[in-house]
């Protein structure tokens, strides 16, 4: 049975292309979690850029899935990844299902730099898919802008 869980690394382009070749992951969605809307438009409501992440448990699991998403953020940064600044740029794990909940935090604690660690984790209350022009964008325009540097992002796309 397929998984969904949240992932937020900063700008939701570029993680939305390195955890689309994670093996495991078998779907991405880019969006947005925990604001308070229910569409894309109007002002900023709290939310955080992340990518709907659909994967199969018996391939993956959190775990792997936050060791991914460490590969690609600065874990200690508030606010910030790269040149993208804002509260819509946290890191975090977000999902409705509790045992994610407990992994990732878990997952963490058992971090010797656990006390340093600025990534969420935290129960999806909200979440938006964006609009169709970021979905996939680094597809589409592989030259736009991302924090991720190109030889990470390619790091899984052979597997």
């Amino acid at each position: 049975m397929i998984e969904e869980v949240y992932l937020a690394g900063g700008c939701l382009w570029g993680v939305q292309e390195f955890i689309r070749h994670v093996p495991g992951v078998v779907k991405t969605e880019a969006g947005r979690a925990n604001g308070s809307s229910s569409s894309t438009s109007g002002p900023y409501d709290d939310y955080v850029e992340c990518v709907k992440t659909s994967f199969d448990p018996s391939k993956t699991s959190i775990e792997r899935l936050m060791t991914h998403l460490f590969e690609i953020i600065d874990p200690y940064s508030i606010d910030q990844q790269g040149a993208d600044v804002g509260r819509k740029y946290r890191t975090g794990l977000y999902s409705t299902n509790t045992d994610h909940l407990s992994a990732a935090k878990s997952f963490i604690a058992d971090r010797e730099d656990a006390d340093r660690v600025a990534v969420e984790v935290l129960l999806l209350t909200n979440y938006v898919p964006s609009d169709a022009e970021h979905q996939d964008r680094l597809i589409r325009f592989p030259d736009d802008y991302c924090h991720i540097p190109t030889d990470l992002m390619k790091k899984y796309r052979s597997t």
